[in-house]
């Protein structure tokens, strides 16, 4: 059994497959729109993997790319009854600020997070982690977009 992690919260999209020792055994990076690169990715990972977990960045980041990867994902899950599990994207560019709007950043104080102007930020990409422990992610996997709804 595997892990497969997606980053979908900006450019590039990043999946990765775990062993079930949490080792990474295979990094897929594509710069194509999720909604395109997410099927073709999975149908490609579910013919040579069975997995036991599907994990997600669920946010803050691009909307539109958490919005996609959570109903993909959530709809995978139910089909396959693959357990859906999330953490924050801060998890996955070691805690620097994420691109909000204009000078907005998205910045993780302990655990709360929140909306914060800043002229200059030292901004870190998205990657996958080479081992990764199912304990640190959360069933609670609904989208976390950072700011409510307008």
């Amino acid at each position: 059994m595997h892990d497969a992690v997606v980053i979908a919260l900006g450019s590039p999209l990043c999946v990765g497959v775990y062993d079930q020792n949490g080792d990474i055994v295979e990094e897929i990076i594509s710069l194509e729109m999720g909604s395109d690169a997410l099927p073709k990715i999975f149908e490609d990972l579910l013919n040579r993997y069975t997995f036991a977990h599907l994990i997600y960045a669920n946010g803050p980041g691009s909307f539109m790319g958490i919005k996609v990867t959570y109903l993909f994902l959530q709809t995978l899950s139910i089909v396959k009854k693959i357990p859906l599990l999330a953490i924050d994207g801060f998890f996955f560019n070691q805690n620097h600020p994420i691109k909000a709007v204009g000078k907005l950043y998205f910045v993780k104080n302990s655990n709360t997070i929140s909306l914060q102007p800043l002229e200059e930020a030292v901004l870190s990409g998205f990657e996958l982690p080479r081992r990764i422990c199912t304990e640190n992610f959360n069933t609670e996997n609904a989208p976390s977009y950072g700011i409510d709804a307008l």
